[in-house]
């Protein structure tokens, strides 16, 4: 069948497969590797009763796919034994199946974990090319190896838990609830929820096993009402509940552009062209992302638009505090006292651009607070989900979720994985 160049003797170790003998090994005409093996374990159990059978023969020879060797294909070909039982009814025979290999797959374990290692931050249709195998043949490896969901036995402590949700289609279309943990083992990938409804949510936080709840330190999440009162009322007050600091400035930041555009549009009008551009450098550093106390040479700079524009001072002091409120190390309670100061002095300065962000404040305000008990934020939630939006471009978009989860999890805790892999030995 093939114009075989064989090999000099090779010694077994270089396979990494054991209790085999090499038989032969051969370069075809193609270049590649074959590598005739036998097994040395003759036990052989029987699939029925579990106690060893008779030596009966051989089955036909398989030949499966191994690690490269020099950059050429490596097949490992084998006759497993078979043998008879002869204490069963019907005297059933059991084909030997070695360590190295699955029934029925036509790779060794070592390539398997390959294949795995090699899909880490890529895609299985590079992959599938790289190695010339079929794109479902990559599928059924990760699917044999890979769970699609949680399996809470490989979870110690689950730490702090995050909650957010990410669009598998553009234009904010077909959300996908992402569930995350952050403990002293890194970030991984909990739970893929379809949509975003409080009773699916609400169904999954109840679901977490009472000894890993109890590890729970907190959760973090956005101002969504469905992800905030699912864990309020499957959590209660055992665990508490962060409105992340940074989705709370993104909307007091927002009343401060509003703010600075209603009152530029005002100036603008009411200026000269002249005028209005000696207040450039004053709008310059206004239009900064995040509000600090000026240094005197920039006091100099924001002092005549300030003076033009009071309003917009005072929306600027407003948002200033409220950054000094989160920036320090208070206890809970001091910061619920001096954002209810804040709210009171806002509400007095009748700045319109204020009015629902105060609503929403008052609204969540318990959950803000929590922050301050140990300053956890979603920071690791925000940093996961742009990880998995990449992952989704450079796939094209995954739109079956226990394929995403697969995906998600290699990427996130594919290493780790594949030493715990080694620490078994597959």
């Amino acid at each position: 069948m093939y114009n075989m160049l064989h090999l000099p003797p090779i010694p077994t170790s270089i396979l990494g497969l054991s209790n085999i003998e090499i038989e032969d090994a051969a370069m075809d005409s193609s270049g590649d590797f074959i590598i005739k093996v036998k097994s040395i374990d003759r036990t052989i159990k029987c699939r029925k009763c579990g106690d060893v059978t008779s030596p009966h023969g051989y089955n036909r020879p398989i030949r499966l796919r191994h690690l490269p060797v020099f950059g050429h294909k490596t097949y490992i070909e084998i006759a497993p034994a078979r043998g008879i039982c002869n204490k069963c009814d019907n005297h059933p025979t059991t084909t030997e199946l070695s360590d190295w290999y699955n029934s029925g797959s036509s790779y060794t374990k070592a390539y398997e974990k390959h294949v795995i290692l090699s899909l880490i931050n890529s895609t299985i249709s590079d992959v599938s090319m790289k190695e010339e195998i079929g794109y479902k043949a990559v599928e059924a490896i990760v699917d044999r190896y890979i769970e699609g969901e949680v399996n809470w036995d490989d979870i110690s402590r689950i730490g702090l838990l995050g909650i957010d949700e990410i669009s598998l289609k553009k234009g904010y279309q077909d959300f996908v609830t992402l569930i995350t943990s952050r403990s002293e083992k890194g970030t991984r990938i909990i739970c893929l929820i379809k949509g975003r409804d409080k009773p699916e949510i609400k169904a999954f936080f109840a679901s977490i096993p009472p000894d890993l709840k109890n590890t729970i330190i907190a959760v973090c999440s956005d101002m969504y009402d469905g992800f905030v009162n699912s864990a309020k009322e499957v959590f209660g007050s055992d665990i508490p509940v962060i409105v992340d600091r940074y989705h709370v400035s993104k909307l007091y930041r927002k009343c401060l552009v509003i703010a600075r555009k209603a009152e530029l549009k005002k100036l603008k009008k009411a200026l000269t062209k002249e005028e209005y551009k000696e207040l450039k450098p004053a709008i310059l550093l206004l239009s900064r992302r995040k509000e600090y106390e000026f240094s005197e040479s920039e006091e100099v700079i924001v002092e005549p638009l300030f003076k033009l524009s009071p309003k917009l001072k005072k929306a600027y002091y407003l948002c200033l505090r409220l950054t000094a409120i989160y920036n320090k190390h208070s206890t809970s309670e001091e910061a619920s006292k001096s954002i209810n100061s804040w709210i009171e002095d806002a509400e007095n300065s009748k700045l319109a651009c204020f009015k629902t962000f105060i609503k929403t404040l008052k609204k969540y305000q318990s959950e803000i607070c929590n922050y301050f008990l140990d300053r956890n934020t979603s920071g690791f939630v925000e940093g996961f989900n742009n990880k998995v939006k990449v992952l989704k471009r450079r796939c094209y978009g995954i739109f079956n979720l226990k394929h995403l989860f697969q995906r998600i999890f290699l990427d996130f805790s594919g290493y780790s994985f594949l030493n715990d892999m080694n620490e078994v030995k597959i």
